[in-house]
């Protein structure tokens, strides 16, 4: 759906049947059927975006994707994880980063195949992804993993109240990396 907001309806469909997955046209899986798209899938996605519009208009698009999928995702699991209560968002802003990058590593180590590992230091949140379906059986020069990056972005924009913080992919398991790491900035540019 996060996809079907930015490129639209015939845009996913055009990118649904380049990458042989016709199956879905119209036919979304939903969050109830439970891990419908194999990791495979969401590569195959990801690196069908690039070979349509490029490899940089591939990255943006991916980018607005993730940052698309977001409120899908706070829509479905926002109360469940307690994000969406008023006692969280009266958090100060150092307590809901640390709150919120732990408790969304969580949602993702319980509700899908991927292995999220969230380390902190000081000024920084490091947000390891040690089994990626973003880059998954891709070879790449550099970090792939694009629509990680936009829903993070967007994560930090909706917990902060509309900050903006530096989001970067450091290392790529595409690019031989261990993991996908990608580096939180804690202080907001904006």
């Amino acid at each position: 759906m996060g996809m079907e907001e930015v490129i639209g309806l015939s845009g996913v469909d055009a990118v649904l049947r380049l990458a042989s997955l016709e199956q879905f046209i119209r036919n979304y899986p939903t969050t109830h059927s439970d891990r419908a798209f194999s990791f495979e899938t969401v590569s195959l996605l990801q690196s069908t975006l690039e070979q349509v519009y490029g490899p940089r208009g591939g990255r943006g698009l991916a980018l607005r994707v993730g940052r698309s999928c977001f409120k899908y995702g706070l829509k479905e699991y926002g109360s469940m994880l307690g994000l969406t209560e008023m006692a969280f968002r009266l958090l100060s802003l150092p307590t809901k980063l640390h709150t919120g990058a732990k408790t969304f590593g969580d949602l993702f180590n319980k509700h899908t195949d991927q292995k999220v590992r969230v380390e902190e230091k000081d000024d920084q949140i490091f947000w390891h992804i040690e089994r990626c379906p973003l880059c998954w059986e891709r070879k790449a020069d550099e970090p792939i993993c694009h629509l990680a990056v936009g829903l993070l972005q967007e994560a930090l924009y909706w917990l902060s109240g509309g900050k903006v913080f530096d989001v970067t992919e450091m290392a790529c398991i595409a690019r031989g990396d261990s993991t996908c790491t990608i580096v939180i900035d804690k202080t907001p540019l904006s």
